[in-house]
């Protein structure tokens, strides 16, 4: 079910990115947040009651339930207008809590701990959007969702799925230095979507909130 709720995320993150970066309509990027978000919710429900209540177990059905009520919050606060200040410092809270998570699976799951770190970055540039209002980090956010959504949650749940999950601190390292290349790549591409805009954001960005969805 982990995995499975990973798989989602990917989705939901690149549907999301697309919608922040102009190209897919934010209604349709909330919508299916709700449908990933309620998904997650429900599966992190039936991996508590039926995992137990060994550590590694409740960890993971944190990051489900942070994962899921982000998506949910974020496809309702989209649809009813609320404005994406409240979600905004809840990504907050969600980013903090990941670098927690990170820390607390450093030792059992190194790449789930690089996949963590990664997670929080996003949520802190959502924060950073939503709730203090720096707009101008918008593209870099888009770019972000859409080129880390894959290689932090698609392939890493495929490779679960096919239970061929890396545990070497090597493959941790390896994966730390892709994404930090993706983010990156992630600041080049939105510098040059500020660009063709002549460094100016949408006023939609400034009204609406954005979500990865993770």
């Amino acid at each position: 079910m982990p995995y499975a709720c990973l798989l989602l995320s990917g989705a939901a993150l690149l549907v999301n990115g697309l919608a922040t970066l102009g190209h897919l309509p934010r209604r349709d990027a909330a919508v299916f947040s709700l449908v990933v978000g309620g998904t997650q919710l429900a599966l992190g429900v039936v991996h508590v009651s039926t995992a137990g209540n060994a550590p590694a177990a409740l960890l993971t059905a944190a990051g489900m339930f942070l994962f899921g009520v982000t998506y949910l919050y974020s496809g309702l606060d989209l649809l009813l207008a609320l404005g994406g200040r409240g979600l905004g410092w809840f990504c907050g809270m969600v980013a903090f809590c990941g670098v927690l998570l990170a820390a607390a699976w450093l030792g059992p799951d190194p790449l789930l701990a690089v996949l963590w770190l990664c997670w929080s970055v996003l949520w802190a540039l959502l924060f950073a959007g939503m709730a203090l209002g720096a707009a101008r980090l918008e593209p870099f956010t888009g770019w972000a969702l859409v080129l880390t959504s894959q290689a932090s949650a698609t392939v890493p749940a495929v490779l679960g799925l096919a239970g061929l999950w890396p545990h070497s601190p090597t493959a941790a390292a390896l994966a730390a230095l892709f994404l930090a290349a993706l983010f990156l790549a992630a600041l080049f591409m939105a510098a040059r979507t500020l660009a063709r805009r002549g460094g100016n954001v949408p006023s939609r960005a400034r009204a609406q909130g954005t979500l990865p969805a993770r």
